[in-house]
């Protein structure tokens, strides 16, 4: 099961994002594509194991998702941690920076909890439940509510804001902090 809900290969279980890093908030977006893709097969997983257990695919789909938050996940919130939220809490917009880094925070921590429940599936074991199954939605909702106010509050005064080298340097440094976390 990719992340389309279809049996694929190991090698193109992703798609790389259409942006690359000169475009520092096209990037963004695209991460938040990618997010969305890998909450929707989370909650798919979800249902696929409720009616198949942890099967090989099943397993083949935990590890995906695991390796997507475990790596891209905490990147891309360093992104914003490092280049969004100072912008905003400098002007102005601290409240907003705020609740971003709250969540951040939050969804670190609800991260933690789902990917103890798909350690078990990756390994062929389905020990989850009901209340499993509800954290997971709960995860996948945070991140929705956390995307939508990001894309529609902060990225676009900040994207508005900053000059084109900036914006360059924004995207090295992006681009360099996914060489270190592999």
């Amino acid at each position: 099961m990719n992340d389309r809900g279809h049996e694929a290969p190991p090698g193109t279980l992703h798609a790389a994002p259409a942006a690359g890093f000169e475009q520092p908030f096209e990037m963004l977006h695209a991460c938040h594509e990618r997010v969305q893709r890998m909450l929707a097969l989370l909650l798919r997983l979800g249902e696929h194991l409720q009616r198949h257990g942890a099967d090989a695919q099943a397993a083949d789909a935990a590890r995906s998702v695991m390796r997507y938050f475990d790596v891209a996940g905490p990147a891309h919130h360093a992104d914003e941690e490092l280049h969004v939220l100072p912008w905003l809490r400098a002007h102005g917009r601290q409240a907003l920076a705020q609740r971003l880094h709250a969540d951040h925070e939050a969804m670190a921590a609800q991260w933690r909890a789902v990917r103890a429940a798909l350690e078990p599936v990756a390994a062929g074991r389905w020990t989850g439940d009901a209340a499993t199954l509800a954290g997971w939605h709960a995860f996948a909702q945070s991140y929705a509510e956390h995307i939508a106010v990001e894309e529609t509050q902060a990225y676009p005064p900040v994207a508005a804001a900053l000059d084109a080298s900036t914006l360059d340097a924004m995207g090295r440094e992006m681009a360099a902090r996914r060489r270190h976390a592999t």
